[in-house]
């Protein structure tokens, strides 16, 4: 699976610390990562709007098989997402909100 990490700019400080759990989870069970950024505060700053459509190109183009993403509360990005084509969007805070997301809603 190619999983794709997409960052907004309140959550951009953190991009290393969850790019860094995500490889290691994801490369131990034969997945995939690309960190799509935002990397830090300097960046350029992307609102999750710009993210929700990004997410849909990389989902309906092939590049990527999962999007991990979100925004301060995850609720906007969570909206945003759902409103684009191909794109079946969650707010999970835990492991086993996203597990359950994806074996009930995904």
């Amino acid at each position: 699976m190619k999983i794709a990490l997409v960052m907004e700019w309140s959550t951009s400080a953190r991009n290393a610390e969850v790019i860094a759990v995500l490889e290691k989870v994801a490369k131990a069970n034969g997945h995939t990562v690309v960190n799509y950024g935002q990397y830090d505060l300097e960046d350029n700053r992307q609102t999750y709007n710009q993210n929700a459509i990004f997410t849909s190109c990389l989902l309906n183009s092939g590049a990527a098989d999962f999007v991990i993403t979100g925004c301060g509360t995850g609720s906007g990005a969570m909206l945003a997402c759902n409103a684009m084509p191909g794109v079946i969007c969650g707010l999970c805070s835990n492991p086993s909100e996203s597990y359950l997301f994806t074996q009930i809603n995904g």
